[in-house]
Formats: structure tokens, C-alpha cells, sequence
């Protein structure tokens, strides 16, 4: 065979492996809000 029919189904068969090579999970990391606290009643008009 010649080397460039080598070549090419070397690159295919990595192409194969890598596409189905099992994923990492992505980790999304979510920032959160910071909590307020709600205003304490007072009485009117204070």
C-alpha cells in the first residue's frame, strides 16, 4: 500500500476513536446571589 492510503486511514481511524471516546462532563460553575435580608417593620410612619 502506498503511503498515502496509510496516512489516510490512519487519520480515519483516529477520527473514529476520538469521535467515540466517552466525554468529560462540564462543570458550570453558578455564582450566588447574595441573600438580603427584607426590612423589619418599624411602626408607621417612623
Amino acid at each position: 500500500m502506498s503511503k498515502s492510503i496509510k496516512l489516510l486511514s490512519l487519520a480515519g481511524v483516529l477520527v473514529a476513536v476520538a469521535a467515540c471516546a466517552p466525554k468529560e462532563p462540564e462543570y458550570v460553575v453558578v455564582e450566588p446571589e447574595p441573600i438580603s435580608s427584607e426590612p423589619v417593620y418599624t411602626g408607621k410612619y417612623k
